[in-house]
């Protein structure tokens, strides 16, 4: 018997139940950006890996170790699944000069690929929401969006997400405060471990972020940036911090926080929840004011953040949220029932009602335990007795109430009125 092959590890099939779980999420999200006036903007999940290599840098872990990269057998080119949409968005923007018309706010949607070992909350194949604003400067901005964020934290009803905030500062503040971290790292190279003297020289602002518990002392003792702010990073800070505060939103700031792509400048910002272990992140982003720049287009400010979908969607709701249920499960048994059947379903649908209508031949017992199985409100019989009398029989599946006779033309303006009136609610479980 020939093996069943399966999915890659790491990369995972959505099926139905789930995937209505997704749309109905997905859903609330598209709501939510057209609130605030973004706009989609779809990229590909391919790009050039000099893309990346540019935009994230080529001392961070995503270009060094967890890019999906291969040479296109035609025509040499080096490509790259994307590990992340901001470098795909700004070059988007600036291959079709949309900050010609002035500043764009845009969102896209879409798996992601990094080639990590994949756990609870982290996979090679993810899936993020990403909100980017280009061509707007000001602490504004990026109040806004993490004023966004904590409205679909409410609109979903999920709880217990906190924020952590922090500054990057610009480019030369950070340049300065990088070479008193490797200078203070070069002073106890006995207490780095592998990863950390790595990083020491190429990134190590990446060694503020380690996750191994041995280094947490010798990295709060580290020098901080913030102490290296200048006024008009500090007064950045301090505008999204009012913004907030004017707004009740809570946070915390985090001097440790940084950011593994290369790409950011002053705000940063983590949305974190203790429900979900190690991979507590749901939601993270920050300024790039450099970015545009660095991918050929004249300067340009910019801000944004990406959603993790996989980790939203471990909080939202219970495990049935989002079900997809049909209106009508149609029932028929006969030669000229099954026909008649047929364009009733499609009348039906054409007013609006979700049928399912049993295909293939089965006993009338074993088709109405697929229309419960269905999670269908109604199923609508239609047999050689209904045919001759040219009614339908309707019969409730989910609340009390008898089964009764409808006309055939008369059914679909009844069901849309049943469903689309609100007169289920005043039936008294019947019909």
């Amino acid at each position: 018997m020939m093996q069943i092959l399966q999915a890659v590890r790491g990369m995972n099939d959505i099926l139905p139940d789930a995937a209505e779980r997704w749309e109905a999420f997905e859903e609330i999200v598209r709501e939510w950006l057209a609130s605030y006036g973004y706009r989609p903007i779809r990229m590909p999940l391919v790009e050039p890996t000099p893309l990346f290599a540019r935009a994230i840098g080529e001392a961070t872990d995503i270009v060094e170790k967890e890019m999906y990269s291969f040479v296109d057998s035609l025509n040499g080119e080096l490509l790259t699944l994307r590990p992340e949409g901001t470098a795909s968005c700004v070059r988007a923007v600036l291959e079709h000069d949309l900050l010609y018309g002035g500043p764009q706010r845009l969102w896209y949607a879409g798996p992601m690929f990094r080639h990590e070992r994949p756990q609870k909350g982290r996979y090679r194949q993810f899936h993020q929401f990403g909100v980017e604003a280009l061509g707007l400067v000001g602490p504004d901005v990026d109040a806004e969006h993490i004023v966004m964020c904590a409205r679909l934290w409410r609109d979903l009803g999920i709880e217990g997400i906190r924020l952590e905030i922090n500054s990057l500062g610009s480019g030369e503040e950070r340049r300065a405060y990088r070479e008193e971290l490797i200078a203070y790292f070069e002073g106890n190279l006995d207490r780095l471990d592998a990863d950390a003297k790595r990083r020491l020289y190429a990134n190590p602002l990446r060694i503020l972020d380690s996750k191994n518990p041995e280094m947490r002392p010798l990295v709060e003792g580290a020098p901080r940036l913030v102490e290296h702010l200048g006024e008009a990073s500090r007064a950045h800070l301090e505008g999204v911090k009012l913004r907030l505060e004017d707004l009740g939103i809570g946070y915390t700031i985090n001097p440790r926080l940084v950011r593994g792509l290369d790409y950011y400048n002053l705000t940063v910002f983590e949305w974190i929840s203790d429900q979900l272990g190690a991979q507590g992140t749901v939601c993270a982003g920050g300024r790039y004011d450099g970015l545009v720049e660095q991918l050929g287009g004249r300067p340009a400010p910019a801000c944004g953040f990406a959603l993790g979908v996989e980790r939203l969607l471990a909080l939202w709701g219970a495990p049935g949220q989002g079900e997809v249920r049909p209106d009508v499960y149609l029932v028929h048994q006969g030669a000229r029932a099954d026909r008649r059947a047929f364009e009733i379903a499609e009348q039906l649908r054409e007013n609006g009602v979700s049928v399912i209508l049993h295909c293939g031949e089965a006993s009338f017992k074993s088709q109405m335990k697929r229309a419960d199985a269905s999670r269908a409100m109604l199923a609508v019989i239609v047999g050689e007795d209904e045919v001759e009398a040219g009614q339908a029989s309707v019969k409730p599946l989910r609340e009390a109430g008898g089964q009764r006779r409808v006309a055939f033309d008369a059914l679909a303006d009844h069901l849309a009125d049943y469903f689309f009136s609100g007169h289920e609610d005043e039936h008294d479980g019947g019909l």
